[in-house]
């Protein structure tokens, strides 16, 4: 089981990593070793998420995730297999953490009298100074 957080950890057989070739420079290496890591995570069938994060992992993931809750992962960043797949590891452990924080919920709140009284004020003043901008008519000057 690799722990995520204390009440979360995932069993290492809903993850299955595929190394294929990584695009961008490197040579004729880049056409011989596929050093790039595509992890897969079945959210989905994971136990140990709850209903809300998986929803809030969902939403964090974005087209990441499949329809079916398989959370797809590509990490290509590095030259070196290892390091590749270290990263993919700590990128899905990452996201899960960040998933499994409940967001604090919004209290609606109203502005105070003397935050009216100022915005009001200041729209007055504001209309003052365009008024005084305005060119002046034949009629005011006498």
């Amino acid at each position: 089981m690799i722990r995520i957080t204390p009440d979360i950890s995932i069993d290492p057989s809903l993850i299955s990593m595929d190394f294929v070739r990584a695009s961008g420079p490197g040579g004729q290496n880049v056409n011989k070793v596929a050093t790039a890591v595509q992890l897969r995570f079945d959210a989905a069938a994971c136990t140990t998420l709850t209903d809300a994060v998986r929803s809030r992992l969902k939403k964090l993931a974005g087209r990441r995730m499949t329809s079916a809750g398989v959370l797809v992962i590509d990490a290509r960043r590095f030259a070196n297999q290892e390091r590749n797949r270290a990263d993919a590891m700590a990128r899905l452990t990452e996201l899960i953490r960040k998933a499994a924080v409940k967001p604090k919920p919004r209290r609606k709140t109203k502005p105070t009298l003397a935050s009216k009284h100022r915005r009001l004020e200041s729209k007055r003043q504001r209309g003052e100074t365009k008024k005084l901008r305005r060119s002046v008519k034949r009629d005011e000057l006498s």
